[in-house]
């Protein structure tokens, strides 16, 4: 009887999260306005109601939708997504994908453009071809690839540096070392020819 009564619960507040305007955002029957709230790609709302029929997201700071993020929604029929900074890379492969199974008379692709990379900026999403964005994303590892190499040759240019660093010094210790033994030698070589020396002298005086 408690499992059926929790289960009862988390039924009703699922209902009532699934039901719930996002924080931030205003709604007004079934429009659900997200829009000029600044929102980015990891701040965006996950969650919409689930009879949403108008939904903004225009004017945020958006480069790209979380995966499934607009597949729940069988009543929708507006969604505007212009004024925002798209990265046609990898991640826009979702929007791009959603946006070509829209009628086009929903019109969502409208002011969809890409802000990034340079090669694509201005480029409606829904226009791009998969070999493009796939070759934007070559692109993004590429430079990836191509920072890590430079840390690469950096570390290995400091590693060498301390190598010749080290070599050098124990170059000159072996040589002071050196120069101190022999010093050590003489002083010692030097001591006992004057102690001899002496002994002559002395014993020619008692002489």
């Amino acid at each position: 009887m408690t499992g059926l009564l929790l289960l009862c619960l988390l039924l009703l507040f699922g209902g009532q999260r699934s039901l719930a305007c996002p924080h931030l955002c205003s709604c007004h029957s079934n429009q659900v306005n997200c829009s000029s709230r600044s929102f980015t790609s990891s701040s965006l709302p996950t969650r919409f109601p689930a009879g949403t029929t108008d939904l903004r997201l225009h004017n945020n700071l958006l480069s790209s939708l979380p995966n499934g993020l607009l597949d729940d929604f069988p009543s929708l029929r507006s969604v505007s997504l212009h004024g925002n900074p798209w990265v046609c890379d990898c991640g826009i492969l979702y929007l791009r994908a959603w946006l070509l199974r829209q009628p086009a008379t929903l019109k969502s692709h409208l002011g969809v453009n890409c802000s990034s990379p340079p090669s694509l900026r201005g480029r409606l999403v829904v226009y791009l071809t998969e070999q493009e964005v796939l070759e934007s994303c070559h692109y993004w590892y590429c430079d990836l690839a191509l920072a890590s190499q430079v840390c690469l040759c950096v570390f290995v240019i400091m590693q060498a540096a301390l190598l010749v660093a080290l070599l050098v010094f124990l170059r000159k210790f072996e040589r002071l070392s050196k120069e101190a033994r022999r010093t050590t030698e003489e002083s010692f070589t030097a001591g006992e020819g004057l102690r001899e020396n002496e002994y002559a002298h002395l014993k020619d005086s008692s002489i």
